[in-house]
């Protein structure tokens, strides 16, 4: 018998009746050997119940008809065809994408915390450490962060600002990882330099520059209980991310006229900030420092906190005491220079204080 495809380069096809190479489209005889079987299932009338890959309607050969597969050429396979999405993103399945999707469980976020009042002088600094490091010493995770540009945070743990390579400068300005800047000391301090003083100039061009802070905090808000902002004596750009940051704010007042007068001022810049920025965000309460109980213009004020906020002043009271100018020159907080002190006791107090009010 003749070989089933003659050795032309004619391309597989229909062929026509009478060629002798030709395959009857019915059952083949028993016996013959060199007879080529149609491609796919077979049906009752032995008919091909399916058309080769790639054949258009138009190709199909009439009835009786086979189309013949050249037996010394191999097929090439068509390349499946890619649907849109996968042109899109040819790299993700949709198994791996729904899985990836399904969160393993409730992520806790930071509690962020911002210290602020334009007023200089008032015990931010000393009562965002010392107010961190009693909250470590409850067993919480606890990072600070130096928003002031004096570095007066860092240099409280022990770090000169000036040899600091990188700072919050370089994420608030050049979008650095939060993390590449954490230093571990009493706590985990985001330290500052004096670039920060720079930093509000460099970012009045960038787009959603109040929410600079915020961003770079997405990254570690999960590792930490509290997250506590000490921020520069103005209300400037470093403060509004501070603020936009912030679930929190606790603002110290020393105990004298000028520095309750900022209040007002602080008030109406939150107020822009929950209208514009951070709905979120309020006051956690009004913390008196600086206090001498000898003098009657400090009773006064204290009166006078009592009267006009009430309930938002803390029981806590911060009093003067020497050791928080002694544990800076240590490179520590109160709580770890002189631990049984009363000026350690105070913080303690307050971090109670605000650990009752987190959980009521």
């Amino acid at each position: 018998m003749e070989a089933a495809v003659p050795e032309s380069d004619q391309p597989a096809g229909p062929v026509a009746e009478g060629d002798q190479g030709d395959s009857p489209a019915g059952p083949v005889a028993a016996g013959d050997d060199h007879a080529v079987r149609p491609a796919g299932p077979v049906a009752e009338d032995g008919e091909s119940s399916s058309q080769a890959a790639g054949d258009s309607p138009s190709s199909t050969p009439p009835a009786g008809e086979a189309s013949i597969a050249r037996a010394d050429v191999p097929q090439e396979e068509e390349p499946a065809r890619l649907r849109a999405r996968d042109l899109i993103a040819p790299s993700r399945h949709e198994d791996e994408a729904e899985e990836a999707a399904e969160p393993e469980g409730p992520v806790k976020h930071a509690e962020v915390i911002a210290f602020a009042n334009q007023k200089g002088g008032v015990a931010k600094t000393t009562t965002t450490l010392n107010l961190a490091v009693a909250f470590a010493e409850s067993g919480h995770r606890v990072l600070c962060i130096d928003l002031d540009p004096q570095g007066n945070l860092t240099m409280s743990q022990g770090i000169d600002p000036d040899k600091v390579e990188k700072s919050l400068y370089d994420v608030l300005v050049h979008d650095m990882p939060i993390s590449e800047i954490i230093v571990k000391k009493e706590i985990d301090i985001a330290v500052a330099s004096i670039d920060l003083a720079g930093a509000e100039i460099a970012m009045s061009t960038k787009i959603g520059r109040e929410r600079s802070l915020e961003k770079a905090l997405k990254e570690v808000a999960a590792d930490y209980d509290f997250v506590c902002i000490d921020t520069p004596p103005s209300l400037g750009l470093l403060t509004i991310n501070a603020l936009t940051a912030a679930n929190k704010v606790i603002v110290p007042v020393q105990c004298e006229y000028l520095s309750m007068r900022g209040l007002v001022q602080l008030q109406n810049t939150l107020k822009m900030i929950q209208e514009n920025l951070n709905p979120e965000v309020r006051i956690e309460g009004i913390l008196p420092t600086m206090l001498d109980s000898r003098t009657v213009h400090a009773k006064e004020a204290v009166e006078i906190l009592e009267e006009n906020f009430g309930d938002l002043v803390f029981k806590s009271r911060i009093r003067k005491a020497i050791k928080f100018a002694e544990a800076p020159v240590k490179g520590s907080s109160v709580l770890k220079y002189d631990p049984q002190g009363n000026a350690a006791g105070y913080y303690r107090d307050l971090a109670k204080e605000v650990l009752a009010n987190e959980s009521a």
